[in-house]
């Protein structure tokens, strides 16, 4: 079931107002990466799409390698929880 972007902030966000921090990107890049590949499932044609798809995953990537050098325990708990 997708969830709304309301919910995964709500979820992974370290304090009140957080809006920006590693986890909440990883968890909204993550729900947008499923999106996509839904869509280009029906869709195998739209390149710009894909390419889409590409740099976030890319960018989720690169969260994910600086969150694992600051804090492997998060890490690992976010990679569970997404099942990335």
């Amino acid at each position: 079931m997708p969830r709304t972007k309301q919910e995964n902030i709500q979820q992974y966000r370290r304090h009140e107002k957080d809006v920006g921090s590693p986890e909440v990107q990883i968890a909204l890049l993550t729900e947008e990466i499923l999106n996509l590949t839904q869509h280009l499932k029906k869709n195998p044609k739209d390149f710009s799409s894909k390419r889409g798809l590409i740099l976030k995953v890319v960018k989720r990537r690169k969260l994910l390698k600086y969150l694992e050098k600051k804090s492997l325990e998060t890490y690992k708990k976010i990679k569970r929880e997404l099942k990335i």
